[in-house]
């Protein structure tokens, strides 16, 4: 049985965002380097642009590539993992279980999600130099400081955090009970590797 081949239409979100934008066919034209005539058939999915033109619509437009295709990408299947299916990464006593399988996307897209437990008196490591990407934890249990480049962030059970990981950072315990807590990562860094 053949595979019905997939039609790509960007006309209606093109046209969406331009009058949204209350742009002209014209001022999109004139930007993109395209004719006006040209535009109105991509947006009436009379023309299927060629991608340097589609690159162009969406520079004109000031929109992201990734939410003309969104819908193109939704269709990865599910990934579940178990309670015992967790894999687990250990940096001397602190112990990381991995949430759910990593979503590696395609590179700054790709995010991991894991629970971290650091005993009393103990702190991460690999955040140390820092990375590319964002972090956002939440405190589950216990409590600790985020040192963030040459700042400190006390935390206790309840609060959530966020910040852009490219300074160095470290989460340390302070309390005599183990830390434990919920950390997104994105890009992945710890599981994708292993």
């Amino acid at each position: 049985m053949e595979e019905e081949k997939k039609t790509y239409h960007f006309g209606e979100k093109l046209r969406d965002v331009r009058e949204k934008k209350h742009m002209t066919l014209k001022s999109v034209a004139q930007a993109a380097g395209v004719s006006e005539s040209l535009v109105s058939q991509i947006e009436r999915n009379k023309v299927s642009p060629a991608i340097d033109t589609l690159l162009d619509l969406a520079n004109a437009l000031d929109i992201n590539l990734e939410y003309l295709f969104e819908e193109y990408t939704r269709n990865r299947p599910v990934s579940i993992t178990h309670r015992e299916e967790g894999r687990t990464l250990n940096e001397d006593d602190v112990v990381y279980t991995e949430l759910s399988d990593s979503y590696s996307g395609n590179g700054e897209n790709s995010f991991e999600s894991y629970t971290v437990s650091i005993p009393a008196g103990s702190h991460t490591h690999r955040g140390l130099y820092g990375h590319i990407g964002k972090e956002m934890g939440l405190i589950t249990k216990g409590r600790g400081i985020l040192y963030h480049g040459n700042k400190s962030y006390p935390l206790v059970e309840g609060d959530s955090v966020t910040f852009s990981a490219n300074l160095p950072h470290h989460l340390e315990n302070t309390g005599t009970e183990p830390l434990e807590a919920i950390w997104f990562v994105t890009p992945a860094q710890k599981f994708n590797s292993n």
